[in-house]
């Protein structure tokens, strides 16, 4: 493990990688848009799922062989594409729902079916994304000490850390939106903000799809 001042970075570093935007952080921005923070928080504990798959997938080996293997890496990193794809056309065919209706629409959502299905949304969201997979094999060893006796564990115990500290920043971002849906502005404007997020879900699809493998595995190749 990394003395205190390495650690320290570490956090810090994590914390501003998960402030970054990307299909984590809109897919809890979205829901919270449209049900409430209640709504973004379930979304951003799906997501968190997720990524521990990625850290023990990584520490047992799976994820080196994402990172080697040009198939592996192809294979899944179309899935995730066509999901996040998914995800954005259902968004931009979504029907407007007038003002009046969110408040009830929220209320639904609070329902254990629908946020259950918000969970498993956030859960694919992450774990069908081959980049997280390979952020964490290419970040989280830079913090192991040189001659770490079990690696792996240390790879498990770092990569824990950094999950665990992205909860309070999915929590902000879920209360934030959450905040910003309760303004009248932008509940007239619900729909078209569905529009939106419906053409970023699309670009970021599309980047993954055209996504190339790591070098290390095309010159493997």
């Amino acid at each position: 493990m990394p003395d205190l001042p390495h650690l320290l970075a570490f956090i810090a570093a994590g914390w501003l990688l998960n402030l970054t935007p990307g299909p984590d952080v809109l897919y809890v921005v979205t829901n919270s848009l449209r049900s409430g923070a209640r709504a973004g928080i379930v979304a951003g504990l799906g997501i968190t799922t997720g990524c521990f798959v990625h850290i023990f997938a990584a520490a047992i080996g799976v994820g080196t062989l994402m990172a080697t293997s040009v198939g592996a890496f192809t294979v899944l990193k179309y899935i995730g594409a066509a999901y996040l794809l998914y995800l954005g056309v259902r968004m931009l065919m979504s029907r407007a729902t007038p003002p009046a209706d969110l408040d009830a629409a929220a209320a639904a959502v609070s329902g254990e079916r629908s946020l259950k299905a918000i969970f498993v949304g956030g859960f694919w969201t992450n774990v069908l994304n081959p980049k997280v997979a390979l952020f964490f094999l290419a970040f989280v060893p830079q913090f192991i000490a040189p001659g770490t006796g079990n690696t792996a564990l240390a790879f498990v115990l770092l990569g824990v850390l950094f999950n665990l500290n992205a909860i309070p920043v999915n929590v902000g971002w879920a209360l934030a939106a959450g905040w910003m849906a309760r303004r009248s502005a932008v509940r007239k404007g619900m729909h078209w903000l569905d529009r939106a997020a419906g053409v970023l879900f699309i670009g970021f699809g599309l980047k993954l799809a055209f996504t190339d493998a790591p070098a290390a595995v095309r010159v493997g190749r």
